[in-house]
């Protein structure tokens, strides 16, 4: 944060700053003086109100658009009411039943996601994003299919019955008998296991040299193994729903902003890898604007939760996107109980 902190402003300041944020939270419109001295019964003329507006955008939490006579809260300053000024401890009765009656059904778990994010997109306005649980295969079978000198397709035949292909580069100087070699050992060391865990015994295996491969050999079962998990990694496991809440009356005033955040959703892989920085920690995280490379044209902002599987593991993340002025002190505590319900269901 590049403003003060919290505990340097004064009590007049921390006032002032409060019903200014919170005002244009609600409205989504600057906050002027005379607003300010109506709203807050701090007993204090539009001018003094405006002298302390006027310090704290010098201290890089209001701005003043040049269309308005009001200010706003700046990032910095949104970053600073959330954290140390908001109060959002429960979310709202209503909000609650209506969470837990959706999800609350027995089904596939796919369908109380999917239920998820319609829910949170009704509730918020905003856009209802879910990354699902990555369901890692078992590996049973490999095999390799010659193409070309430079090329083979490489076959993954899983435990549960799928079969994926994949054109892999060989290395130079391949042949196709040690395609037929490599697919015999990767089929007898790595069945049972998943992907990763084929990595690492492989890895392990070289290291210790507990099995008499060759180099080109090596090579050649490590990119097999890689041709699948590199794609596993970049695979898009998101559900949005709502987008169309982002289209709101105040839209009109900036399409391109709009625009711009219309064309992230669509880039749903590098919208996955932002939910997925949340999986690490055990509370809501919130991304307001610039502070995530991802939506600092558009300036939106996630509010995301972890939700939990059996043992307490993270199996996925909940949550939404909208604009930097949706309704926090609403929102989160809604997305957290939705995180906390879905993890009940999934126990």
């Amino acid at each position: 944060m590049n403003g003060p902190g919290i505990d340097l402003l004064n009590d007049r300041a921390r006032d002032i700053f409060r019903v200014v944020v919170e005002s244009y939270l609600g409205s989504g419109t600057p906050v002027g003086s005379r607003t300010i001295s109506r709203l807050s019964g701090l007993n204090l003329s539009p001018a003094s109100i405006r002298n302390v507006m006027q310090d704290l955008e010098e201290a890089g939490l209001l701005a003043a658009p040049h269309t308005s006579a009001g200010r706003m809260p700046t990032e910095t300053g949104l970053r600073l009411f959330v954290d140390a000024m908001m109060q959002a401890a429960e979310p709202h009765d209503e909000d609650k039943r209506a969470i837990e009656r959706e999800l609350s059904g027995e089904g596939p778990i796919e369908d109380a996601l999917n239920a998820a994010t319609a829910l949170l997109s009704g509730l918020s306005a905003c856009a209802g994003l879910v990354m699902v649980p990555r369901r890692e295969t078992l590996v049973k079978q490999f095999s390799f299919a010659w193409l070309s000198n430079t090329q083979a397709l490489a076959v993954l035949v899983g435990s549960d019955g799928s079969v994926e292909n994949r054109v892999v580069d060989l290395p130079a100087g391949t042949t196709p008998s040690m395609l037929i070699e490599a697919a015999n050992f990767l089929s007898a060391h790595a069945s049972g296991r998943t992907l990763a865990e084929a990595q690492q015994w492989l890895a392990q295996q070289i290291a210790d040299g507990e099995h008499a491969l060759d180099e080109a050999a090596q090579h050649l079962i490590a990119r097999g193994l890689a041709a699948w998990s590199r794609d596993t990694a970049d695979r898009p496991v998101l559900i949005v729903r709502g987008q169309a809440n982002l289209i709101d009356a105040h839209a009109a005033e900036d399409l391109e902003r709009v625009r711009q955040l219309l064309e992230e959703l669509e880039g749903k892989s590098e919208i996955a890898r932002l939910l997925d920085s949340a999986r690490a920690g055990a509370a809501t995280k919130i991304f307001i604007g610039s502070e995530n490379k991802l939506f600092s044209l558009s300036g939106s902002s996630v509010i995301a939760a972890p939700y939990r599987g059996p043992g307490g593991r993270v199996v996925g993340v909940v949550g939404v996107i909208g604009p930097t002025r949706l309704n926090y002190a609403r929102v989160v505590p809604m997305v957290d109980f939705t995180a906390q319900t879905l993890t009940k269901l999934m126990q």
